[in-house]
C-alpha cells in the first residue's frame, strides 16, 4: 500500500485556508515528502503526521514556493531528535541551494545527503520502491516524479515440484536470485508467475503540456498534476508563466488515462476550484480538485 496525502494545493504564496503545493508519500515505513514551500512543515501538522519519519525529500524546482520552507523543516525534524541521513533529490544546483538555504540551519543533528538528477530523467531505487524524475518544461529546471512499486507475479507451486533441486531452494528462487545445480542453472522465471499489477503515483507541477507527463502518468492509480488556472479567459497567461490550465491538465490525463487525477497548485486569484470541474470532467471524468490534507491509500490489485 501507497499512502498519499496533498499536504497543500495552492502555489505562489500560502494562504490562511490554503497552503503550498506539497505532497507526502508514505511505503513501508519510509516517507518521502515532494516539495517544501513555505509552512510545509505545519500543513504536515495539522494533516496529522509527523515530519521524523521523512527518509527522502524530492524537489521539483528552486522557486520558493517549492523549497523556501526547507530550513525550517529540517530544524523541525532535528527537534525531534532524528538521526538518521536524510536524503534530497533535485534538480542540478541542488547541493549549492540547499547549503545556501542552510545557513539559517547550520547545524543539525543528522546528515543532508543531495543527489542531483542527471540528465532529462533518472530512476532512484529503495528496497523495491522507485522514484523516476522526469524533466517537465517550466521558465527554470523543474522536474516530475513518479513513485513505483512492482509486484512480482505468484510462486508456482507445481512448477517448483517439477525441478530436481531441494525444496529449500525454492526461497532463493522467490528472493529473484538463480541457483546452480550438477551444473544446470535454475532461474526465477521457472517458479514464478508473470508479473502482477504494482503500483504507481506521479506527481507535476509547474509547467507546461509535455510528452514526458504523459509518458510517466500513463496508467497510473493516481495523477497528481498543476492546474494553475480554472478561467478561459487565463489561458494565454497560463503560457506566458509556462504553467497549465484546468483543462489542459485534463487533456493530459485522457492521453495518460490513469485511474485518477487530482488538480492542484491553484493561483491565489483561483478562490474555488470546484465550478471550473464541469470542463475537467468533460475531457477526463475520473478528475477531482485537490484540497489540503486530501488523502488516498493505494492497494495493490487483488488480481
Amino acid at each position: 500500500m501507497l499512502d498519499v496525502t496533498l499536504l497543500g494545493c495552492g502555489g505562489m504564496m500560502p494562504l490562511p485556508n490554503r497552503f503550498l503545493t506539497s505532497l507526502l508519500a508514505r511505503y513501508n515505513g519510509l516517507s518521502i515528502l515532494i516539495d517544501c514551500g513555505e509552512a510545509t512543515q505545519i500543513a504536515l501538522r495539522k494533516s496529522g503526521l509527523s515530519p521524523k519519519p521523512i527518509g527522502i525529500m524530492c524537489i521539483t524546482h528552486f522557486h520558493a514556493d517549492h523549497i523556501s520552507g526547507l530550513p525550517g523543516m529540517l530544524l523541525t525534524m532535528g527537534n525531534a531528535e532524528r538521526t538518521e541521513p536524510l536524503l534530497i533529490i533535485g534538480p542540478r544546483g541542488l547541493t549549492r541551494v540547499v547549503s545556501s538555504l542552510r545557513v539559517v540551519a547550520p547545524e543539525l543533528p543528522f546528515e543532508v545527503i543531495c543527489r542531483e538528477i542527471e540528465g532529462p530523467g533518472q530512476t532512484f531505487e529503495f528496497d523495491g520502491m522507485y522514484i523516476d524524475a522526469f524533466k517537465v518544461n517550466h521558465n527554470v529546471p523543474c522536474y516530475g516524479y513518479s513513485i513505483r512499486i512492482p509486484r512480482q507475479g505468484k510462486f508456482d507451486l507445481e512448477a517448483a515440484r517439477k525441478l530436481p533441486i531441494e525444496r529449500r531452494m525454492w526461497g532463493i528462487l522467490q528472493s529473484g536470485e538463480s541457483v546452480t545445480v550438477d551444473g544446470v542453472t535454475y532461474t526465477p522465471d521457472m517458479v514464478m508467475g508473470p508479473d502482477r499489477a504494482g503500483i504507481k503515483m506521479t506527481y507535476t507541477t509547474d509547467t507546461r503540456p509535455t510528452q514526458s507527463i504523459i509518458e510517466h502518468a500513463s496508467g497510473a492509480d493516481l495523477f497528481i498534476c498543476e492546474g494553475m488556472y480554472g478561467e478561459e479567459e487565463k489561458a494565454e497567461k497560463a503560457v506566458a508563466n509556462k504553467h497549465m490550465t484546468f483543462d489542459e491538465a485534463a487533456g493530459l490525463a485522457a492521453k495518460a488515462r490513469p485511474k485518477k487525477m487530482w488538480l492542484t497548485h491553484f493561483s491565489p486569484s483561483l478562490i474555488k476550484a470546484e465550478p471550473y470541474m464541469k470542463s475537467v470532467r468533460r475531457i477526463f471524468p475520473n478528475a477531482e480538485a485537490g484540497k489540503d490534507g486530501k488523502h488516498m491509500d493505494i492497494m495493490f490489485s487483488e488480481e
